[in-house]
């Protein structure tokens, strides 16, 4: 079997579908080199000295790991002087990172979870890092908040790496999507998949089952409906799945369908979700919509948000297409 690079795949897209301009494509590949170190580092464990917490917190006031910190700063360092960004954005970061005026100003902006399900890393569960690209508005001159305020429709790019016992690469840039796996004796991504389909049937969940106290009746009424199996309304017996890394459990739903769930619910009522629409919501819905999947927050089409702050949080249904439509169909009724 013929072997085809990240590279070679890129610039395959770009003449099939006129998509991937250079400069998309240096970012992608730029992207893609920042995934291999982060791998390398979390390879490395406890004998890189790298597992614990880091002693600060984040914006969103959660404690960072040290990996959460060393990932965010391989992903700024490396993306800096390429000249084909304008500004950076990171759920590790208060506001947006403008890149320093020494470097050219690119056209593109990059959003990104640096290291997705920090919980797992001490205990050596798959973990990820995820990220999005928009296009700089047309004459922005000074990078601002605002320019990010974009909905997920308007993404150019979306992807994902899982550091798992493979490395894996899973991109799209508005057709279709593809995974690419590490070579990690020859330092390369190599194009393992095309075209992933989720099934648009499934027997699988993913929630965190703990917080069911909580739950609103819609999402207590669709899993309850689950759990009742072949006799129950749905007619089948499920399994649930919860690895707690959204990489990691988006990737099994990639593979082989199922649906994930992070809804709102009654703890804090005001609070529209947990995951962050940019760094997570937006970049996940788009390669799953592009994988023949649905992604909602209940009400409507995570894609078409209009994001209104730079750590906007959203509740998350996506996954398998005729389950997302039914646990939203329970939300509007």
């Amino acid at each position: 079997m013929k072997r085809i690079s990240l590279t070679q795949h890129l610039i395959e897209q770009q003449r099939l579908h006129n998509k991937i301009p250079s400069e998309l494509r240096l970012l992608i590949e730029v992207v893609g080199r920042a995934c291999k170190s982060i791998s390398h580092a979390v390879g490395k464990g406890a004998l890189g000295e790298v597992l614990g917490t880091a002693g600060s917190e984040n914006v969103q006031g959660e404690v960072q790991k040290k990996l959460d910190v060393i990932s965010n700063e391989i992903l700024l360092e490396a993306n800096e002087w390429g000249g084909h960004l304008a500004a950076m954005a990171s759920e590790e970061m208060e506001t947006i990172h403008r890149i320093p005026n020494r470097y050219p100003l690119g056209e593109y902006l990059l959003m990104f979870d640096p290291l997705d399900g920090s919980s797992n890393i001490d205990v050596n569960v798959s973990i990820g890092t995820i990220f999005s690209v928009l296009k700089a508005p047309e004459g922005m001159s000074e990078p601002s908040e605002k320019d990010f305020m974009q909905p997920g429709t308007q993404q150019v790019a979306a992807g994902y790496a899982v550091y798992g016992p493979q490395t894996v690469l899973v991109l799209t840039t508005g057709d279709g999507v593809h995974c690419f796996t590490l070579d990690r004796e020859m330092g390369a991504w190599v194009l393992t998949q095309k075209d992933i389909q989720i099934p648009a049937d499934t027997k699988e969940f993913a929630i965190n089952a703990s917080n069911q106290r909580h739950w609103f009746p819609p999402v207590k009424r669709y899993v309850d409906e689950m759990l009742a199996g072949a006799t129950g309304p749905l007619g089948k017996d499920f399994n649930m799945r919860w690895i707690a890394s959204m990489v990691a459990d988006v990737h099994r739903i990639l593979n082989r369908g199922g649906i994930f769930m992070y809804p709102a619910d009654a703890r804090e009522p005001g609070k529209p979700g947990k995951l962050r629409l940019m760094y997570e919501a937006n970049p996940m819905a788009f390669i799953v919509e592009q994988a023949g999947g649905a992604a909602t927050d209940g009400q409507q089409r995570i894609l078409d948000i209009q994001p209104e702050k730079l750590h906007q949080r959203v509740a998350v249904f996506l996954g398998s297409k005729n389950e997302v439509e039914r646990v939203t169909s329970y939300h509007k009724e």
